[in-house]
């Protein structure tokens, strides 16, 4: 083995598949807000927990810094639109995209796989990101597939 570049280790990662999500919470003005992330994981059945990662660089990195609650929208097959507009650097992506207000005003993207609303439980310094643990507090599964995203590429699964 070599010394592996940031482009090498961007490859590696791509071969291993993820389910693409979006992670909404509201700001401080009451705005809603949210982010595509394929960085989410089980951590625990119990308690209830799950993790995911921002980015520091991250436009929303301060709300989620110190947002108490958050949601994790698990995008269904037909909603790469959905994951494209919210990894876009557009400004009011709610008024594309339908939702609902959950438990603490979360917003909730229609249409998705399943919906974990989650209290924040612990954040830790992950290199360039921070990494996210939150205890899910009430779940929407909608049974439908997910979307894949492995090797660079949106997939479905056969």
């Amino acid at each position: 083995m070599t010394n592996t570049t940031p482009k090498d280790l961007r490859n590696a990662f791509g071969n291993f598949a993820t389910g693409i999500t979006v992670i909404t919470s509201i700001d401080t003005k009451g705005k809603p807000q949210g982010i595509t992330i394929n960085s989410f994981s089980t951590v625990s059945l119990d308690p209830p927990l799950i993790s995911w990662c921002i980015d520091r660089e991250a436009t929303l990195f301060n709300l989620f810094q110190q947002a108490e609650h958050f949601a994790v929208n698990i995008l269904s097959i037909d909603q790469k639109p959905i994951s494209e507009l919210f990894a876009s650097s557009s400004l009011d992506k709610f008024s594309k995209q339908s939702w609902s207000s959950g438990i603490k005003s979360l917003p909730l993207l229609n249409n998705c796989a399943c919906q974990l609303l989650c209290s924040t439980e612990h954040r830790y310094p992950g290199g360039d990101h921070m990494i996210l643990v939150g205890r899910v507090i009430q779940t929407k599964n909608n049974g439908s597939s997910p979307l894949i995203y492995h090797g660079g590429k949106y997939k479905q699964l056969k």
